[in-house]
């Protein structure tokens, strides 16, 4: 994974070949590995073209989840647990073929913030390149109550297999916008009240922070931190303060941080 930079120290699927048992599985970036992923999947009613389990292991959690297939008449196949191995090796025994994961936009979070009765909270990403990362701050923003996750377009990791796994079915709960233009995406987000915080070293402590109201987090790449242009648009820097010997924290550690201090204010 990777790490925050001294900035946070201080603070539509293609064909699968899929005709039978024999037939070959291509890898996509609409399959999901893993138990959690796939059922929650299911319990939002995501689009599911077909469910591949490992021979043998149609026991517990997994018999949960092929019957809640079944329940919506979504074909169930059982396949030798090398062929997923050639696939993915972390997929606990189960893979799933999907939709392609609908986008959302940044006025779509707004009007859910309006429709919950909220003000918005949001977390933009500038330049999170790692999947993991990015898939572990979905899972902590939506945990925490936020309106949605926004990211770019280029230079940036987007909802691959790797991240929706690491999000651990959060992605089926909390929109996921893409922007071209970070800056312009905050310049609106502040014409409408919204206040923009960045996660910078030489902001002040997050904790003597009022985080009150409607809040936008930004959060910078692994190595450089939120890049200049993007940080000179922000209202306010504000830091995590280091004791240890490190001068970093892991992106998604940092993320989490901040994330819950802005709940604890609202």
């Amino acid at each position: 994974m990777d790490d925050v930079a001294p900035q946070f120290a201080a603070i539509a699927p293609p064909a699968y070949g899929i005709a039978g048992e024999e037939a070959d599985i291509v890898p996509n970036e609409n399959l999901l590995s893993g138990r959690n992923p796939i059922r929650e999947a299911l319990k939002s009613g995501r689009d599911i073209e077909k469910l591949l389990v490992a021979r043998g292991e149609l026991s517990g959690s997994a018999r949960e989840i092929v019957a809640m297939a079944k329940e919506r008449h979504i074909p169930v196949q059982e396949v030798d647990r090398v062929r997923l191995d050639g696939i993915t090796s972390n997929h606990q025994g189960m893979l799933a073929f999907t939709s392609a994961y609908q986008y959302s936009t940044v006025d779509a979070m707004l009007e859910l913030a309006k429709e919950r009765g909220e003000e918005p909270f949001l977390v933009l990403l500038d330049g999170i390149t790692d999947p993991h990362n990015l898939g572990a701050i979905i899972r902590s923003a939506e945990c925490a109550g936020a309106h949605g996750v926004v990211v770019q377009e280029r230079r940036a990791v987007g909802l691959t297999p790797a991240a929706v796994k690491a999000s651990a079915g959060a992605v089926e709960y909390i929109p996921v916008a893409r922007v071209t233009n970070l800056t312009n995406t905050i310049e609106s987000l502040k014409a409408q009240n919204i206040w923009v915080y960045a996660a910078d070293m030489g902001g002040e402590e997050y904790a003597k922070v009022d985080f009150s109201g409607a809040v936008a987090l930004v959060i910078g790449a692994e190595g450089e931190g939120v890049s200049h242009r993007v940080l000179e648009n922000c209202d306010k820097k504000v830091s995590i303060p280091m004791r240890g010997k490190l001068e970093s924290l892991n992106a998604s550690v940092a993320t989490g941080i901040l994330l819950y201090a802005v709940m604890g204010a609202r």
